[in-house]
Protein backbone atom coordinates (compact mmCIF):
# COMPACT_ATOMS: atom_id res chain seq x y z
CA UNK A 1 0.00 0.00 0.00
CA UNK A 2 1.36 3.71 -0.74
CA UNK A 3 0.55 6.82 -0.56
CA UNK A 4 2.22 9.72 -2.15
CA UNK A 5 0.75 13.59 -1.32
CA UNK A 6 2.15 16.86 -0.89
CA UNK A 7 2.17 19.06 1.72
CA UNK A 8 3.07 22.96 1.54
CA UNK A 9 3.49 23.86 4.98
CA UNK A 10 4.49 27.68 6.81
CA UNK A 11 5.55 27.26 10.44
CA UNK A 12 3.97 30.02 12.14
CA UNK A 13 4.15 30.55 16.13
CA UNK A 14 3.74 26.92 16.86
CA UNK A 15 6.19 24.80 18.87
CA UNK A 16 5.20 21.81 17.26
CA UNK A 17 4.74 21.12 13.22
CA UNK A 18 3.11 18.12 12.20
CA UNK A 19 5.43 16.91 9.09
CA UNK A 20 3.74 13.60 8.22
CA UNK A 21 0.40 11.27 9.34
CA UNK A 22 -1.51 8.58 8.79
CA UNK A 23 -3.60 5.91 10.25
CA UNK A 24 -2.67 1.84 10.08
CA UNK A 25 -4.32 -1.02 11.43
CA UNK A 26 -5.95 -1.95 13.68
CA UNK A 27 -6.73 2.00 14.27
CA UNK A 28 -3.12 3.46 14.86
CA UNK A 29 -2.58 7.11 14.24
CA UNK A 30 0.83 7.87 13.82
CA UNK A 31 1.95 11.62 14.31
CA UNK A 32 5.36 12.47 12.75
CA UNK A 33 6.61 16.15 13.74
CA UNK A 34 9.50 18.56 13.92
CA UNK A 35 9.62 20.47 17.04
CA UNK A 36 11.90 23.23 18.49
CA UNK A 37 14.94 21.84 20.43
CA UNK A 38 14.39 21.39 24.21
CA UNK A 39 15.66 20.03 27.63
CA UNK A 40 15.72 16.22 27.66
CA UNK A 41 16.36 14.50 31.11
CA UNK A 42 18.38 12.53 32.04
CA UNK A 43 20.72 14.87 30.54
CA UNK A 44 23.46 11.78 30.31
CA UNK A 45 20.88 9.66 27.73
CA UNK A 46 20.38 12.78 25.22
CA UNK A 47 21.79 15.07 22.74
CA UNK A 48 22.57 18.37 24.66
CA UNK A 49 19.60 21.24 23.70
CA UNK A 50 22.48 23.46 22.73
CA UNK A 51 23.68 20.61 20.26
CA UNK A 52 20.52 20.08 18.78
CA UNK A 53 18.73 21.39 15.81
CA UNK A 54 15.79 19.69 15.78
CA UNK A 55 13.44 17.71 18.11
CA UNK A 56 11.72 14.86 16.04
CA UNK A 57 8.86 13.23 17.46
CA UNK A 58 6.53 10.74 16.90
CA UNK A 59 2.82 10.38 18.27
CA UNK A 60 1.24 6.97 18.11
CA UNK A 61 -2.00 6.79 19.79
CA UNK A 62 -5.71 4.66 19.18
CA UNK A 63 -7.88 6.90 16.93
CA UNK A 64 -10.71 7.41 18.32
CA UNK A 65 -13.02 5.49 16.50
CA UNK A 66 -12.81 1.93 14.43
CA UNK A 67 -10.06 0.94 17.58
CA UNK A 68 -10.20 -2.71 19.12
CA UNK A 69 -12.52 -3.26 21.82
CA UNK A 70 -10.93 -1.81 25.29
CA UNK A 71 -8.91 0.49 23.95
CA UNK A 72 -8.71 3.98 24.95
CA UNK A 73 -9.61 6.38 22.06
CA UNK A 74 -6.49 8.36 21.71
CA UNK A 75 -4.15 6.38 24.25
CA UNK A 76 -0.61 6.04 23.58
CA UNK A 77 0.56 3.09 21.77
CA UNK A 78 3.47 1.57 24.03
CA UNK A 79 6.43 -1.27 23.38
CA UNK A 80 6.82 0.40 19.55
CA UNK A 81 10.48 0.18 18.36
CA UNK A 82 10.79 3.54 16.56
CA UNK A 83 14.20 4.65 14.10
CA UNK A 84 14.47 7.59 12.10
CA UNK A 85 17.35 8.00 9.07
CA UNK A 86 17.96 11.50 7.91
CA UNK A 87 19.51 11.70 5.22
CA UNK A 88 21.34 15.09 3.79
CA UNK A 89 19.92 15.17 0.06
CA UNK A 90 22.86 17.61 -0.75
CA UNK A 91 25.74 15.91 0.47
CA UNK A 92 24.58 12.15 1.01
CA UNK A 93 25.49 12.72 4.71
CA UNK A 94 22.62 10.39 7.26
CA UNK A 95 22.33 10.51 10.97
CA UNK A 96 20.27 6.97 12.25
CA UNK A 97 18.59 7.50 15.73
CA UNK A 98 16.36 5.56 17.77
CA UNK A 99 13.79 7.27 19.07
CA UNK A 100 12.17 6.51 22.95
CA UNK A 101 9.65 7.36 25.16
CA UNK A 102 8.91 10.59 26.28
CA UNK A 103 6.56 12.60 28.19
CA UNK A 104 6.04 16.18 28.01
CA UNK A 105 2.89 18.54 28.79
CA UNK A 106 1.94 19.20 25.66
CA UNK A 107 1.84 15.97 23.92
CA UNK A 108 2.32 13.69 27.29
CA UNK A 109 3.62 10.45 25.97
CA UNK A 110 4.84 10.10 22.96
CA UNK A 111 8.65 8.95 21.09
CA UNK A 112 11.14 11.64 20.36
CA UNK A 113 14.86 12.42 19.94
CA UNK A 114 17.01 15.54 19.83
CA UNK A 115 18.82 15.65 16.73
CA UNK A 116 22.03 16.87 15.12
CA UNK A 117 21.57 17.63 10.98
CA UNK A 118 24.24 16.03 9.06
CA UNK A 119 24.70 19.30 7.61
CA UNK A 120 23.59 22.93 7.08
CA UNK A 121 19.73 23.73 8.57
CA UNK A 122 20.03 25.45 4.93
CA UNK A 123 20.20 21.90 2.84
CA UNK A 124 17.28 19.56 2.12
CA UNK A 125 16.80 16.41 3.96
CA UNK A 126 14.95 13.04 4.16
CA UNK A 127 13.33 11.43 7.35
CA UNK A 128 12.59 7.64 7.26
CA UNK A 129 10.96 6.28 10.27
CA UNK A 130 10.86 2.79 10.91
CA UNK A 131 8.35 1.18 12.83
CA UNK A 132 8.69 -2.49 14.40
CA UNK A 133 5.71 -4.49 16.77
CA UNK A 134 7.16 -5.51 20.12
CA UNK A 135 8.71 -8.29 20.12
CA UNK A 136 7.21 -11.81 22.07
CA UNK A 137 9.22 -11.04 25.20
CA UNK A 138 7.93 -7.41 25.54
CA UNK A 139 4.81 -7.59 25.78
CA UNK A 140 2.28 -10.65 26.29
CA UNK A 141 -1.07 -11.35 23.79
CA UNK A 142 -4.12 -12.72 25.30
CA UNK A 143 -6.38 -15.41 23.88
CA UNK A 144 -8.74 -12.71 22.80
CA UNK A 145 -6.51 -10.58 20.55
CA UNK A 146 -4.49 -13.31 19.19
CA UNK A 147 -8.13 -14.76 17.76
CA UNK A 148 -9.08 -11.68 16.15
CA UNK A 149 -5.97 -9.44 15.47
CA UNK A 150 -3.05 -12.14 15.27
CA UNK A 151 0.64 -12.16 16.90
CA UNK A 152 1.25 -8.95 16.69
CA UNK A 153 -0.23 -5.25 17.91
CA UNK A 154 0.67 -3.73 14.24
CA UNK A 155 2.60 -4.83 11.18
CA UNK A 156 6.11 -2.88 10.77
CA UNK A 157 5.84 0.19 8.55
CA UNK A 158 8.10 2.45 6.82
CA UNK A 159 7.17 5.99 6.69
CA UNK A 160 9.15 8.63 4.49
CA UNK A 161 9.57 12.34 4.63
CA UNK A 162 10.96 13.99 1.31
CA UNK A 163 12.33 16.70 0.69
CA UNK A 164 12.25 18.17 4.01
CA UNK A 165 13.57 21.34 5.04
CA UNK A 166 14.47 21.38 8.21
CA UNK A 167 15.44 25.16 8.45
CA UNK A 168 16.39 27.56 11.52
CA UNK A 169 14.08 25.28 13.96
CA UNK A 170 15.32 26.80 16.49
CA UNK A 171 13.21 30.14 15.98
CA UNK A 172 9.65 28.82 14.61
CA UNK A 173 8.69 31.98 13.49
CA UNK A 174 11.22 31.49 10.85
CA UNK A 175 11.02 27.76 10.25
CA UNK A 176 9.88 26.16 6.81
CA UNK A 177 8.95 22.71 5.64
CA UNK A 178 8.24 21.29 2.38
CA UNK A 179 7.39 17.73 2.52
CA UNK A 180 6.05 14.89 -0.58
CA UNK A 181 5.42 12.17 2.44
CA UNK A 182 5.28 8.55 1.49
CA UNK A 183 3.88 5.90 3.24
CA UNK A 184 4.79 2.25 3.16
CA UNK A 185 3.75 -1.38 4.28
CA UNK A 186 7.85 -2.36 5.77
CA UNK A 187 7.00 -5.76 3.37
CA UNK A 188 6.28 -4.15 0.44
CA UNK A 189 9.06 -2.11 1.28
CA UNK A 190 11.66 -0.74 -1.99
CA UNK A 191 12.50 2.29 -1.78
CA UNK A 192 14.57 3.56 -4.72
CA UNK A 193 14.88 7.28 -4.18
CA UNK A 194 16.78 7.39 -0.75
CA UNK A 195 20.66 8.14 -1.35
Amino acid sequence: MNLFFSIFLLFSNFPELIIGKEVVDPGIVFIFEGAIKDEIHPKSLHLDENETNVHIEARVNWDIENIPKGAVPGGFIPYLNITAKITNQHNGLRSFIDLTPHINLIDNFHYARNIYLPGSDEDLYSIEFSITPPQSAEIALHKDWKLIYGNKILKGYNFFLRMLILKKFQDPKDCKIINIYNFCNIDQLSPPFFL
